[in-house]
Order: C-alpha cells, then structure tokens, then sequence
C-alpha cells in the first residue's frame, strides 16, 4: 500500500508575535495596506507577499511571525496586502505593484534600510514575487520565492488547493501566460527558491519546472512541509537567512 501522505505542519500560523511597528497605506482600498516591522538600517528592505491561493479569507497576518523573527536578526520589513478576488488576477498583479513601488519611495521608511529591496513571497505570494522578478524596480537586487507556485498550468494540472489556479485566473492556465512564471521570460534580477522536500501543498515539481526553464535560477531544498520555509522555528530557517544575506 502506498505511504499515507503526511500531515501538513500549521502550527506557525498561531505563533504569537507583535503587531507592526508603522502601518503604510498605498491606495484606498482596505487591502491597500503595508504592514512595516523595523530591524537594521544597513541592509535590504525585506518586501514580504503572502500566500493563501489568491484567496480572500488568507491576509498578511499570518507572515507576523516571520516578520518579527526577521527584525530580530536585523531585516527589516513590509508585509503588503493585495486584493484577493477570485477571477480578477490583474487586481493582484497591480496591487503588488503598487505596494512595491510605494516602499520603495516611502519617506517614513527612509533611512530605515540601506535603501534596496528583496522580495519575498509564500506560496502563492512566491508566484507573485517571481512575476515581479521579470521587470523589477532598480531598487530590487533578489526574490526568494518560499514553495512557489511558479508554474501555474502544473499547479492546474495538479489541482492544487482545490482549483486554486483556475479560481485565481478566472480561467485555465493556458490562457494566461503573462501571469505564468514559467512562461515569462527570465528573471532580471537573482532568483533562490526555498521549498520543502515534503510539501504537500505545493510540490517542489514546481520550483524544479521554473528553474529548468530558467536555468539561473537557483532551487534550495529544505526538509519539512509547506509552512517550514515560513516557520523560524524550522531546520528551514537558516536556508532563508542564507539566501537574504546572499543580496
């Protein structure tokens, strides 16, 4: 008989942690929000884009932790949130943009950072740091996407969350190879994917599809599932330092 699948390890999603330490607004929509943890001045900014399948009921505040255990290190950051509406995926593409170009010109973050970017996204938050990775503001010198979904006509193939992708597109795949990570062309700036050998959720097929097809990007497997490479607390978290310190 085959092995039963393993169960998913959420426990990070309930870590306590604080809240921001300044609340950025960049358009007037209630999703159009930024939440700002500060660390040290003399690194990157740390641009963190959940996930969640592009769903409305999955925000920013599940990144708290990872925010708070990242100020302790020294990385200061803004965890952006972005309209979910199933069917509208450009509402999010925009939203992401915008949210990214406001951090970057923020007068309340001057002096903050060393005035540089690194993207950061979970999930489905990795598919939309690897989008942003294609035409990137000056300001950005990496993404690490954290088990992606990078190649979204696999992820439909695979039914992942349900029909997660098709629900997010308002459409098959195939018809939206603008939004498909593994389709566009390549990055502009260094790419590092941390994903978990074990995830369930996202398989790392994805991340091994987007790095075959874009060959300078780089795949760093870590044990655990799909909340490890979020989780401080994981074997996982080293990997993540490792590849914020390589920009």
């Amino acid at each position: 008989m085959p092995a039963a699948p393993h169960a998913e390890d959420r426990s990070v999603l309930d870590l306590p942690a604080p809240g921001p330490d300044l609340v950025l607004s960049y358009g007037d929509l209630p999703e159009h929000v930024v939440d700002v943890r500060f660390g040290s001045a003399d690194r990157p900014l740390v641009v963190l884009v959940h996930g969640g399948f592009w769903r409305p009921e999955y925000d920013r505040l599940h990144l708290r932790p990872l925010a708070d255990a990242l100020a302790r290190q020294g990385w200061s950051s803004a965890a952006i949130e972005y309209r979910r509406v199933p069917g509208d995926p450009d509402a999010t593409v925009d939203d992401v943009a915008s949210a990214i170009r406001t951090v970057s010109v923020a007068e309340e973050l001057a002096g903050r950072s060393n005035g540089r970017l690194v993207l950061v996204g979970h999930s489905a938050g990795g598919h939309l740091v690897a989008h942003a990775a294609v035409d990137p503001l000056p300001q950005v010198v990496g993404v690490v996407p954290l088990a992606p979904v990078v190649d979204l006509a696999l992820g439909e193939e695979l039914g992942l969350g349900d029909g997660a992708v098709r629900a997010f597109l308002g459409g098959p795949a195939a018809g939206r190879p603008d939004l498909d990570p593994v389709r566009l062309p390549e990055p502009r700036v260094p790419v590092t994917v941390v994903h978990g050998t074990a995830d369930e959720i996202v398989p790392l097929a994805l991340a091994e599809s987007y790095a075959r097809r874009h060959p300078q990007v780089r795949v760093r497997p870590v044990d655990g599932g799909h909340f490890a490479v979020i989780d401080p607390r994981s074997s996982a978290w080293p990997t993540l330092l490792e590849a914020l310190d390589a920009r």
